[in-house]
């Protein structure tokens, strides 16, 4: 378990509370604030699980780079302290690690993925003095009378979309394909919605958009596979999502081809291929967390990031040379997101968690 940091604030919370448990066991969402940095007298100490290595490219990365961000500016590890167990794709061993951080009496846990959520309720039962966080998921345990349990959720969607906009665009073949992961969670938000971009311009061509799920968050050799198959079908351009796209992106690098990236920056390892990355940063979700906890309140809120709060910015690698009326393309769509003129067709509180022994890597 190797040690890391992070940080929050108080008088924030009374503007952006976010709304209780709504009907069913699933929290209403509430876009997140920009809170201050609490001052904070007794130091906070974090825990976080993942699947993955914290220099993914992409899920567990996009958290560990929000903590690391938050410690900073809490004012360092004596303020905040936090500790990270990579690559615990195997549910049983993240379970047993979350209850031996509640156990050395962490203020925070985070389970960093939706296949964690029925064995961390488990865990938040018998913890009650610790708050616990997951995502992406709008459950916050009320079901089942947790009161310590926060979710989060990324409208990925929306980037999504906006990264399909600019994949249609580009692609010279007429033909555009997704390498996805396993079917839930913020995953299939993404793609939701990049087909959704894709499709709005009319570009393709018949039959032009290619979709293949590998049921794998982390396997970069069944990625890469997928690509080969997609690549062989005539797809010049690819996106994908999770820890397993390093796979992907490698073989669309191989023919020269073109990759849209999710969740944390992937344009510089790739210069010459990935044209931009939704990027998802957790800080102020991760800092209204602390906040709440600082105040009282253990859980039973849940949080979205998005376009329109900055909790999903829209990278483009500077290498690339992206046509003037693609990057005004995609500046318009995202435009057309944020005032709510586009509805992109992905729902957070209808995405489906990824099930308990999900294969991760």
């Amino acid at each position: 378990m190797t040690k890391r940091y992070l940080g929050l604030s108080l008088t924030f919370l009374v503007m952006f509370a976010l709304a209780t448990v709504s009907s069913g066991s699933a929290a209403a969402l509430q876009a997140t604030a920009a809170p201050t940095m609490p001052a904070i007298t007794k130091q906070i100490k974090i825990a976080l699980i993942a699947p993955s290595a914290k220099n993914d490219l992409a899920w567990t990365q996009s958290m560990y780079d929000a903590l690391v961000a938050v410690q900073k500016e809490a004012g360092g590890k004596d303020k905040l302290d936090f500790t990270v167990s990579e690559n615990l794709y195997q549910v049983p061993d993240a379970a047993a690690a979350m209850r031996d951080y509640a156990t050395q009496g962490y203020d925070i846990v985070i389970a960093h993925g939706t296949q964690y959520g029925a064995s961390m309720f488990d865990v938040a039962k018998d913890f009650s003095d610790v708050s616990f966080a997951w995502g992406t998921a709008t459950d916050t345990g009320a079901g089942q009378g947790l009161k310590n349990v926060f979710a989060y959720e990324a409208r990925a969607e929306e980037g999504g979309y906006v990264n399909g906009v600019m994949a249609s665009l580009l692609t010279k073949s007429g033909i555009v394909g997704v390498v996805g992961p396993v079917e839930a969670g913020d995953a299939k938000l993404y793609i939701d919605g990049f087909e959704q971009g894709v499709k709005s311009t009319g570009k393709l061509k018949d039959g032009g958009y290619k979709k293949i799920y590998t049921n794998n968050f982390g396997d970069t050799a069944l990625a890469a596979q997928a690509a080969q198959t997609l690549i062989s079908q005539g797809a010049d351009v690819l996106t994908g999502s999770a820890q397993q796209v390093p796979g992907a992106i490698t073989e669309i690098q191989k023919v020269k081809g073109y990759w849209f990236g999710t969740q944390s920056d992937q344009t510089g390892n790739w210069p010459d291929t990935v044209v931009s990355s939704q990027v998802y940063d957790w800080s102020n979700v991760v800092k209204q967390i602390i906040a709440l906890r600082l105040s009282g309140t253990k859980g039973g809120k849940a949080f979205s990031i998005s376009l329109k709060d900055g909790g999903e910015k829209i990278v483009f690698n500077p290498k690339i040379t992206i046509p003037d009326a693609v990057k005004q393309a995609a500046q318009s769509a995202t435009n057309d997101i944020e005032s709510g003129k586009v509805v992109v067709v992905g729902n957070p509180s209808l995405a489906t968690p990824a099930p308990t022994g999900t294969p991760a890597g």
